[in-house]
Order: structure tokens, then sequence, then C-alpha cells
């Protein structure tokens, strides 16, 4: 079984996170793949320290007249029995066939893009209704979520980054963009006193949040780290994860988070409302309501034993569902039954 993985990702994100683990995890599970990427240095070598090949092409807009070319040299020289494409762009300039060629949206795209797949690949049940609802039938499209590494670290020097060490300290993780929700955890953190946040990750609106910060009288309690790789650490030293996003098609960090035991409050948007079961693996608000996070924070500080039962939820639910051998065995097993 040879498998060819398409990704025209960006140097960051939850999905391009995703493909660097999942291509590895699957090359150490003996099955044989090529990647074909936009070129990203690290990327590469990560890639390439599992024992995977790496191809490169441009992923460009509509002018790029290269990359389908390339994509078709490499389909002639690794002669794969799967191709999978990674979201809209490779998905767009794979070409031909002779071999099952499988779409892995990672989110609510327009089905057109997908039309020339075989077979989908979804993270959540709601997606495979949403490209249900597009026409595909059920048994075209396989729910596979997304698995986080069981890893564990010594947790990041809150003295380096201006913490006290008593304070209650909130993690976010993810790209600063609107669909984060970040701007409400921001107006929640003004009714948290004593409460500091570190919002780890960069973007478009990382002025913008600042500027909040400072216009909310909470910039003292904030700290912005930037993007980092050292997320383990990260969830080793804060006593709580939150996830406000408006708009998060899986979640990824919501299972890093019940990986290293730690309690997550999140936004009940479509993959974590899905995900979390709510007093039981972590607490759900509703989606923009500033107040409600609060509140829900608020008392998973206070509230004796809360924070406790909910890391072990949602450990719990990570062994059953997220760990890397649960989620490898899914795709072989997928790829079997497509080329069997």
């Amino acid at each position: 079984m040879r498998i060819l993985q398409a990704m025209a990702g960006a140097p960051v994100g939850g999905a391009e996170n995703f493909f660097a683990r999942l291509v590895p995890a699957l090359a150490r599970a003996g099955v044989t793949q090529r990647a074909l990427i936009r070129p990203d240095g690290p990327r590469e070598q990560v890639l390439r320290s599992a024992g995977v090949d790496v191809a490169t092409a441009p992923f460009g807009g509509v002018f790029d007249v290269r990359t389908r070319g390339i994509f078709r040299r490499q389909i002639a020289a690794f002669r794969p029995d799967v191709v999978v494409s990674w979201m809209n762009r490779a998905t767009c300039h794979c070409p031909g066939d002779g071999f099952v060629h499988v779409g892995t949206p990672r989110g609510y795209y327009d089905p057109k893009y997908y039309c020339r797949c075989d077979h989908l690949v979804v993270t959540t049940y709601d997606l495979a209704r949403f490209y249900g609802r597009a026409g595909w039938p059920a048994e075209k499209v396989s729910v596979i979520p997304n698995f986080a590494p069981d890893e564990t670290a010594a947790p990041a020097a809150r003295a380096g980054l201006d913490t006290p060490d008593g304070a209650p300290l909130l993690l976010a993780l993810g790209r600063l963009h609107a669909n984060k929700g970040f701007d409400t955890l921001i107006r929640a953190l003004v009714r948290l006193p004593g409460h500091f946040l570190w919002i780890a990750g960069s973007g478009p609106l990382d002025e913008s949040l600042k500027r909040l910060a400072g216009e909310s009288g909470v910039a003292d309690r904030v700290r912005f780290l930037g993007w980092r790789r050292d997320t383990a650490a990260l969830f080793a030293a804060c006593d709580a994860f939150v996830c406000s996003s408006r708009h998060e098609p899986f979640g990824n960090i919501i299972i890093e988070a019940w990986a290293q035991r730690v309690p997550v409050v999140a936004a009940a948007s479509q993959g974590p409302g899905a995900l979390i079961e709510d007093g039981t693996s972590g607490l759900l608000v509703p989606v923009d309501d500033a107040a409600a996070l609060a509140a829900a924070l608020s008392r998973l500080i206070s509230e004796p034993g809360l924070a406790g039962r909910l890391a072990v939820g949602g450990r719990v639910a990570y062994e059953r569902d997220y760990t890397e051998d649960v989620v490898v065995r899914h795709y072989v097993e997928l790829f079997e039954r497509l080329t069997g």
C-alpha cells in the first residue's frame, strides 16, 4: 500500500500541525508514503526524519501552471494506491486518475472543491452531515478524528513571563484571528481579578488584541507569547485551558489539553461542542459570551475538586478516542478497505 500525501498549507496552523503528526505516525506503522508539500524547511525536516520521501511544489493560485505537472510526475514516479489531498488547494491541483483520491477538507468548505474525489475523510460527524447535505453518500465519507501526542514536559517558567507563581493561570493557543474569539476571552478576564492569561499564537489580530487588552485594563495580566512549539511546557504551567473560538471545526487544542490532563473551558462552537461532555470532560459556555466564560473559569478555579474531575474526564476521553494508536489504526483500516 502506497500513499501520496499532498498538503498546500501555511507555515503554522492546526491542520498543518496535524499533517506533520499523522504522516510520521503512519510511517511508524509501516505505511509507505511520499509527501508533496509547499516548500517549508522545518516541515520537510520533520517528514524526512520520519523516513518519508518529500517533494515540493508551489501550490499557487489560478495562475500556477507548474504544480499540476509536478503532481503528475510524482504520481507517475511513486505509483500511489491512494492520494490524500489536504484541504482545498491541494485537492484542486490533484490531477488524473489511476488511484483512489481521498480528500480531507478539515472544515466546512465549499463541496465543489471535492467533486473529483472518490472518498472524504472528515474529523467530526457534524462535518459528515454537512457534506452529506451536499450529496455525498454516507459510505463515501469517513469520520476519523485527529490525535494529540502523549508527551510531558517541565512547566514553562512563570517568572520568565512575569507571572506570579500563586496566581490562577489561563492558557489559550491558536492563530490570532477573529474565529478564535480571543477578544471575548480578554473581555472575560476583566471579570476575573487576579487571573493571568497566556495567549500563544500569531496572526493578523496581534496589534488589535494587545490594544483591546490595554483598553480593557488587563494588559498587565495578559502575556502574548507568539507562536510556540513548547506547548507541553505551557500546558504544564497553567491551571486551565480556554478555547474561546467562534468557529472551530474540530479542536486539536482540546485534545492536546486532555492529553496533558489540563481542565478545559470552551465556547460551544462546532468542534468543542461535539468533543466535550459538559461537566465531565470540560465546561461549555455559549459562543461570544464573556460573562458566561468568566463565570465558568471562576467556578473551575474556586469549586473544590472540579478541576481535577474535569482533567480526569478529559484524559479518559483522550485515551479512548484520540491517541496516536487509535487514530492511525482507523486510517490504516480505511486505506486497506479502499484498496482491497
